[in-house]
């Protein structure tokens, strides 16, 4: 829908900008004139200037979309009007940036346009596609009530697989940004002292410290070029990620690492399933669900591979034929599929595909860290002992000496 900016005059001469989204300018002038008396000039936005900039860096996290669908789904169910539903949910939401976009919903819904269009125009790049299209779905069938509930438990279970993950890797994490500021100090300033101390013994320094003293020395010299080496690199693999190709590539590499790619791969089913049960439930058409699920998928490989059985269920074959030919699905999710496609309950089947994922990537994360942990810890130790020996072994020359 176009967007206009406008200026308009009360009848006082007091004078006011704004900008509106209407169909026409003939309809843009009467909403303005809903507002102010007189509209002074009116002039079509152009789509790029309308959006704003700072979009794609406004995310809405899981936990605040599942607690306002709740909200929504307790207010529709009480029987008060959408117009005064998206109301009371912006009044009482704590996102910021969701808040703001229900206001602007909000003010959408009074003047007639239907919740899902607003919701695509104003939250488009910051509302989950799954977030859209269920509401879609339910104004559809007319059953609003019953596809917030569903969005409710859908943003809660990611929420909570989001959050065990992050909870389980906050201790690694902790432990090697702590050793990455010990090994800085070390290097920076330690080593330099016993530098100086070993030059003036005038002794013959063994290979350990030689080698300890190079790596400090090199480290003092060109610390600012590493770091600008390894920003550059992230720079260019975020940028050849966004590229067909490169994304493709990085994708496949992501399931390819050992243990970590079965984490993304039981992660990708997980979102897999729990959008298609979540979409078909609402009573979406089988074709537009597997294209929103597909699209939803962080894995750019799944998801293509997702996105190119639609051919041939538009051709007339069945999903589960279809996923057949995929790699990297998991055969289990292929398999069951199937066999609720077949039974005609793929929506209950998926939505205990999706728990057993959940549990998956819950185990299987747990099962990485238990490895991740030991291996830390035998890194510093090797660290730690290498110092020891170039610190100390001088020194027992030095007394061997005497």
């Amino acid at each position: 829908m176009p967007t206009f900016k406008y200026e308009g005059a009360y009848a006082s001469g007091e004078r006011v900008t704004g900008i509106v989204e209407a169909v026409s300018q003939n309809d843009a002038v009467a909403q303005i004139r809903q507002s102010c008396e007189v509209v002074l000039s009116l002039k079509e936005v152009p789509k790029a200037a309308a959006r704003d900039p700072l979009a794609r860096f406004q995310k809405i996290s899981a936990k605040s979309l599942a607690l306002t669908c709740q909200q929504f789904a307790i207010i529709l169910k009480a029987g008060l009007p959408l117009v005064q539903t998206v109301n009371l949910v912006a009044d009482q939401c704590g996102d910021k940036v969701l808040r703001q976009l229900l206001l602007q919903v909000s003010e959408d819904v009074s003047n007639g346009w239907a919740l899902s269009y607003s919701l695509e125009q104003r939250g488009g790049r910051k509302l989950p596609v799954t977030f859209r299209e269920t509401v879609r779905a339910g104004e559809e069938s007319g059953d609003l009530l019953s596809s917030f509930n569903r969005l409710s438990d859908y943003f809660q279970r990611m929420s909570k697989t989001h959050d065990s993950v992050v909870s389980a890797l906050t201790y690694p994490a902790f432990v090697l940004f702590v050793a990455g500021i010990v090994v800085a100090i070390i290097m920076g300033y330690a080593v330099p002292t016993f530098t100086g101390m070993f030059e003036s013994m005038d002794i013959e320094l063994p290979w350990v410290t030689v080698a300890l003293i190079a790596v400090s020395n090199f480290f003092q010299k060109y610390t600012l070029v590493l770091t600008g080496l390894v920003a550059l690199a992230i720079l260019l693999v975020r940028l050849y990620g966004a590229t067909e190709k490169g994304g493709m590539i990085l994708a496949r590499a992501q399931l390819r690492l050992p243990i970590l790619g079965g984490v993304v791969r039981m992660s990708g089913a997980s979102q897999f399933s729990h959008t298609m049960s979540t979409l078909l439930t609402a009573g979406m058409p089988i074709l537009q669900a597997i294209e929103v699920a597909g699209r939803t998928m962080t894995n750019r490989c799944m998801a293509g591979e997702v996105l190119d059985t639609l051919p041939g269920v538009e051709g007339g074959r069945s999903f589960g034929e279809c996923m057949s030919y995929t790699k990297e699905l998991p055969a289990m999710l292929v398999q069951m599929t199937a066999v609720g496609e077949a039974t005609g309950s793929m929506e209950s089947t998926l939505r205990v595909l999706a728990e057993y994922y959940d549990n998956e990537v819950e185990v299987r994360t747990k099962q990485a860290l238990s490895l991740l942990e030991p291996a830390i810890i035998v890194v510093l130790a090797i660290f730690v002992v290498f110092i020891l020996m170039a610190v100390y072994l001088p020194m027992f020359s030095m007394y061997s000496a005497i």
